[in-house]
């Protein structure tokens, strides 16, 4: 890459652009892509939406209870039946437990840290972090991997979108980090569509300016940055410009089909289905994932709002008093996530969309002092919906404590490989890093046997 780079004065900027970007080579590149649809060639709709849960979400208060524990282990809630004889989850989530037959619960999946950004990092990216992940992703997330191996399932589409919200004034920019594309280059970031975390509601602002940026408007836009781009030869190139020709011809082509100016829309989908997710930030997010899978975007991940800085407490993050904040963050995260996975069956797309909800951990056995839960890597449930899937079932247990796995441990890794499968990505093949060296995009991991 730095090599590269000290020769670029040597090198027709044109040439240097499309023949390398972020150390890939563009042989290496159409091979890779030719890797990944061979692979995947049944699966070329295939698209993921991930509801990532930010701060780490309990099992007990979720998808793991344990009534028969003691108090201090077993929590302020009780438990309730689902549709699927013999098994329980925690009555905060209701709607979830009638649609259980649609979704598969894995409760032994762990990992080994407890730190938020260090957990964040290895779930979105499969790779524990080299450096300091507040300040620097060492890998490209999932939906970066994606985005450069599949590509948008449909043209006019950006491959890989984030819904989430800006930082909330204490310092937690490190949670946008490990979204990101790392050393395959901006080029593969996501399209971030941001909002104050603290609305009632949610809507996609700006619509009104891409409505206005009509075809024959675009077209005298690229011959203006024609002539920029004479003059830019002249300058210094570098990669950063290289991605924002990537920007720019994703952006002209997502403008002109007008696909995504619709997809985004959320006034154009019908009322008394926007009710039906609910009119709060978990439902109008996860609506609006599902519009864009629908028109041809791939992978989809959507930061899931929790109730915010509250008590000492963030998102899902419930350090103290965890009744009152499952009371506050469940009830739209349960009406929203049960109607996603009812409206995906329903539009005949449940076969083609993965859906995955979990956070960077899970929470500690005993109820804290402050009637909360704190960090627990060693073990958390995570939901899976769809994808054409093996649905209906729970996967693994806990012990009786909710301390650790019982049966069926799983990785992290494991999660990521049955993600990959879906897709119809290697997870064995290797991008080279910045210092050039071939990193492989899951380290290890096997796919879950009993989903497949």
């Amino acid at each position: 890459m730095k090599s590269q780079t000290r020769r670029r004065s040597d090198t027709p900027r044109r040439t240097f652009l499309t023949g390398s970007l972020a150390g890939l080579t563009l042989p290496m590149l159409l091979e890779a892509r030719a890797g990944a649809a061979e692979a995947g060639r049944a699966k070329k709709s295939t698209a993921v939406i991930q509801v990532w849960l930010a701060g780490g979400p309990s099992q007990f208060e979720t998808y793991d209870p344990k009534p028969h524990a003691p108090a201090e282990y077993r929590g302020p809630f009780s438990t309730i039946d689902t549709n699927l004889p013999g098994v329980a989850i925690s009555e905060t989530l209701p709607r979830q437990a009638r649609v259980m037959d649609k979704v598969a619960i894995l409760r032994s999946v762990h990992h080994s840290d407890n730190d938020h950004q260090h957990g964040l990092h290895w779930c979105l990216t499969g790779h524990y972090p080299e450096s300091n992940p507040t300040l620097r992703s060492s890998n490209p997330s999932t939906g970066s991997i994606t985005s450069r191996l599949r590509g948008a399932n449909r043209p006019g589409m950006p491959p890989y979108v984030r819904i989430g919200y800006t930082a909330d004034g204490e310092g937690r920019a490190f949670r946008e980090l490990p979204y990101r594309a790392a050393y395959l280059g901006p080029g593969d970031d996501p399209m971030e569509v941001l909002k104050d975390r603290h609305s009632a509601s949610y809507r996609v602002d700006n619509l009104d300016l891409l409505a206005a940026m009509t075809a024959e408007r675009w077209q005298d836009r690229r011959s203006l940055l024609r002539g920029f781009d004479r003059f830019r030869r002249r300058a210094e190139a570098s990669i950063a410009m290289g991605a924002l020709d990537h920007f720019q011809q994703q952006a002209v082509e997502m403008l002109t089909t007008g696909r995504a100016q619709a997809a985004f829309d959320l006034e154009a989908e019908d009322a008394r289905l926007r009710d039906r997710y609910g009119r709060n930030w978990s439902g109008q997010t996860l609506l609006l994932a599902r519009r864009l899978v629908e028109a041809g975007v791939t992978f989809v991940t959507v930061l899931e709002n929790g109730f915010g800085p509250v008590s000492g407490t963030f998102g899902w993050d419930m350090h103290r008093t965890i009744a009152n904040g499952m009371n506050k963050a469940a009830p739209g995260f349960d009406q929203a996530v049960t109607t996603l996975i009812e409206d995906l069956g329903e539009r005949g797309l449940d076969r083609d969309v993965l859906v995955l909800v979990w956070g960077e951990f899970g929470r500690t056995p005993r109820v804290n002092a402050q009637a909360g839960r704190d960090h627990w890597g060693s073990l958390q449930s995570v939901l899976v919906a769809g994808g054409g899937l093996q649905m209906g079932q729970v996967i693994g247990c806990s012990t009786a404590k909710g301390e650790v796995p019982r049966d069926r441990p799983m990785w992290i890794y494991d999660v990521l490989a049955t993600l990959y499968h879906h897709l119809g990505i290697d997870p064995t093949q290797t991008f080279p890093n910045h210092a050039g060296r071939p990193v492989t995009i899951l380290p290890q991991g096997s796919v879950i046997s009993e989903l497949v």
